[in-house]
């Protein structure tokens, strides 16, 4: 999740950051220059950085869910990690191939003629 939300803002800022002529919009808002969005984008980190010296519970709140999601990851990993384990251990035997029958023989030795 945190990497989708990452991505969208990287990717929009590239979106201003492209020299598209496209004016102000219906409303009367002005577009917003590529050093306009990067030092917006600046401040907006910074006072998301700013948010634990103001709300210390939020803070917590987030290292307690980080941990639990962490805990739970590493949980789902040995889970998953044990279920490969036991699929690799058996040999598939539901799978039928076009295989030889076990019936058929080849010779040991194939004469081939010679060509001349």
């Amino acid at each position: 999740m945190g990497f989708l939300i990452r991505m969208a803002f990287w990717f929009s800022l590239v979106l201003l950051a492209l020299p598209l002529n496209v004016g102000s919009d219906e409303t009367g808002h002005q577009s917003v220059g590529p050093i306009q969005a990067l030092f917006a984008a600046r401040e907006a980190v910074g006072d998301i950085a700013g948010i634990c010296e103001r709300k210390p519970d939020v803070c917590e709140t987030g290292k307690s869910a980080m941990h639990t999601i962490t805990a739970r990851a590493k949980e789902t990993a040995k889970i998953a990690a044990a279920m490969l384990d036991d699929k690799a251990a058996e040999p598939d035997t539901a799978t039928t191939t076009g295989s030889v029958p076990e019936d058929f023989v080849l010779p040991a030795k194939v004469e081939l003629p010679a060509k001349n």
